[in-house]
């Protein structure tokens, strides 16, 4: 039975059990519940707490899980991400009070006190830039650390940057990462059994719903060629004879954001009958 972590709570925890639903598998219909079987995929729930899925992942205790990337970084525990999931999006950046760094490149950042809950991240950033700074680990709440005279200078997910302000700091330098939800597995296990395999493809099926909607609609024939480079679909449209001479109809996967101007600009080259579907599930 394949042994899947999910995160029990958190930002990451319902978005990850809706996905899983659209993807076919049975979730818990108690947020208490810490275990869920579903018996006609042959799959098995486990929820945990996000920071520690990439650690039961990376030792082989349990097969597949569900995380940050920043907590996949951060553990450092032998998984590897399989599939980017799109939900969960952070971005992480460092912080300061106005004018109290020497510049806003890594190089910087030598000799200073940096605070964050994600040291793991911060090490391998600075280790990557080849530069000597002390990363300091707190919990939570580290906008007070440079105002406590814990660190110069602080790492952490910034959203609007609301409360940096409010601690009279301001955001500078690169990103350090870009943040989203991710699908691990342990790393260097080779190929993915069946069932994992199973999963994967309908996970990247639920992201290609969640990306596109079919179109249809009518045109004559000889704007065919207009329409379809409007409408190139995944591989190619569907063509077909409509029972009214001169005229087809066609059906092809577009963008979502940008259905809205296509089915105008097909207006425009003389489509009629334009018509948007919802995709629930697919298979490419």
């Amino acid at each position: 039975m394949l042994r899947i972590a999910v995160p029990n709570k958190g930002t990451l925890s319902g978005p990850a059990a809706q996905m899983l639903q659209e993807a076919g598998y049975r979730q818990r219909s108690d947020p208490k519940d810490l275990l869920c079987r579903d018996e006609a995929n042959d799959v098995e729930f486990f929820y945990l707490r996000p920071r520690d899925i990439a650690t039961y992942v990376g030792s082989g205790d349990l097969d597949l899980g569900i995380t940050g990337r920043d907590l996949l970084i951060d553990a450092d525990s032998g998984a590897e991400e399989l599939l980017d999931l799109g939900f969960g999006r952070a971005t992480f950046r460092f912080a300061a009070v106005p004018g109290s760094t020497k510049g806003d490149r890594p190089a910087d950042l030598a000799g200073l006190r940096v605070a964050t809950a994600y040291p793991g991240v911060m090490q391998r950033y600075f280790a990557e830039h080849a530069v000597d700074a002390e990363v300091i680990r707190l919990d939570g709440a580290v906008e007070n650390a440079i105002r406590l005279g814990v660190a110069d200078v602080i790492a952490d997910v910034v959203e609007t940057g609301a409360t940096l302000r409010q601690a009279g700091l301001a955001i500078f330098g690169e990103p350090i990462l870009k943040s989203s939800s991710v699908l691990v597995r342990r790393s260097g296990t080779g190929d993915l059994a069946p069932s994992a395999t199973q999963l994967l493809r309908r996970l990247q099926g639920v992201l290609v719903a969640r990306r596109y909607v079919m179109l249809a609609y009518d045109v004559r024939a000889d704007a065919l060629d207009a329409a379809v480079a409007l409408t190139p679909g995944i591989e190619s449209p569907t063509v077909s004879p409509l029972h009214r001479e001169g005229w087809v109809a066609v059906q092809a996967m577009v963008l979502r954001d940008e259905v809205h101007r296509i089915m105008d600009e097909l207006y425009e080259v003389g489509a009629r009958a334009i018509l948007v579907t919802g995709i629930h599930a697919c298979r490419l």
